[in-house]
Order: C-alpha cells, then sequence, then structure tokens
C-alpha cells in the first residue's frame, strides 16, 4: 500500500466536525470566529501532518479509537502497546500491529464495514491532546506478514503480545486541544525516571553519613 499523495492542505476537521447545529450555536456565542475558518469556502482535502503530530503519535503507548458500528453507534475501545507501536508509514499513513484480545472483534468488524475513525491521543505529563479523523483499513498477516512485522517492531525489540493483523489509518484532520482542564497523569516509569536523581542523591548522602559515622567511631 503506497501513501496517498497529499497535494493540499485543507481545513476538513472543520468541515468533518462542525454540523449546523454547532455552527448555529457557535454564531450565538461568536466562537465562530475562532472555529470557523474555513467553512464558508469548499472542502480543501485532507490537512498534511507534520513533524509535531508525527511526533505525538508514534510517541504515546495508548490512545481511544472511535468506529461506527453497522447500526450507526459510536464504539470506542483504548489500544495500547509499548511506546512506539504506532508507526508512521509515510506521508499521512500510520498503522499498529493488531494484539489478539478477547476475539469480539467490534472494532475490526467495524472498520471492515467503515472505515471511518476518530483517535484521542493524549500526553498526559505534557497536557497535549490531539483528536484525529481518519479512515483505517485492516490487513490480515497473512495478507501482507511483512507489514506485520514492521508494525511488530518497537524500540526494545518485537512485541511480546501476539499480533494478528494490522490495522493502516490515512489521517483526513486533525485538531489541538488546549490544556486546560487537563490533569497530569504519569506511569511508574515515569515517575520512577522523574524521583531517580533525587534517590540517587539520598543514597550519596546516606553514605556519607556513614562514612563520617565509622570516622568517628
Amino acid at each position: 500500500m503506497a501513501p496517498p499523495s497529499l497535494e493540499t492542505v485543507g481545513d476538513r476537521y472543520q468541515h468533518i466536525a462542525f454540523g449546523d447545529a454547532a455552527v448555529a450555536r457557535q454564531r450565538i456565542t461568536g466562537s465562530v470566529v475562532a472555529y470557523g475558518a474555513g467553512l464558508d469556502t469548499p472542502d480543501s482535502g485532507p490537512q498534511r501532518v507534520t513533524p509535531r503530530e508525527v511526533r505525538m503519535l508514534t510517541g504515546v503507548f495508548a490512545f481511544h479509537m472511535a468506529t461506527v458500528t453497522p447500526s450507526g453507534w459510536p464504539y470506542v475501545q483504548y489500544r495500547s502497546g509499548p511506546t512506539g507501536f504506532v508507526h508512521h508509514l509515510g506521508g499521512n499513513r500510520f498503522g499498529f500491529a493488531d494484539f489478539r484480545g478477547n476475539q469480539q472483534f467490534v472494532s475490526v468488524g467495524n472498520l471492515e464495514t467503515d472505515g471511518r475513525v476518530a483517535l484521542f491521543v493524549a500526553d498526559h505529563p505534557k497536557k497535549m491532546r490531539l483528536k484525529v479523523f481518519g479512515r483505517a483499513t485492516v490487513i490480515d498477516g497473512d495478507a501482507d506478514p511483512e507489514l506485520l512485522e514492521r508494525l511488530s517492531q518497537v524500540a526494545d525489540g518485537r512485541i511480546a503480545a501476539r499480533c494478528e493483523r494490522s490495522i493502516v489509518i490515512d489521517v483526513e484532520a486533525f485538531d489541538w486541544n488546549c490544556a486546560r482542564s487537563m490533569v497530569p497523569l504519569y506511569t511508574s516509569e515515569q515517575v520512577r525516571e522523574r524521583v531517580q536523581p533525587y534517590i540517587d542523591q539520598i543514597h550519596q548522602l546516606q553514605d556519607r553519613v556513614d562514612e563520617l559515622e565509622r570516622r568517628l567511631w
């Protein structure tokens, strides 16, 4: 699958996200001035991702992905893996290996019926969040084993979980949210990384105290 060529940088996020009712309320409150750029002109095509979006998507260990059920209901699933499990495949294309789960296949089944996805990606320590619209394709492992093997690799080696298929997403639009009201959250590894210098210093000071006590005796 060759990444699609992107000829334009558009305002597709506004065209996808803002329906008539939302725009009507924005006009009442005046917020359409901030959010309505591009709505008065035709959709100019996918928004081209920049290195900032690439860093965000390929640097996370988790995100939430919404798909659409055949009956039209949204279905949200938490996806996670080792840091870097989301790969940039060039252009606006990203992919990740789909792990063996509970065998319900709700997200996979939804995508095989309707490829539209919405991603919510958060970096809690930095209070950053990115919303993404895209179109996803499900590729079974035996259909493209080389792609699945590529997506199964991370910086520390190969993903330990059993990977059964690849999910490839072509980004159509994205929007960065402000940090307001976002509570910083840290993993145990991130906490350890931040406090390790203080732990090391405490050990050094304790060794110094022990040495001075030995000298006194």
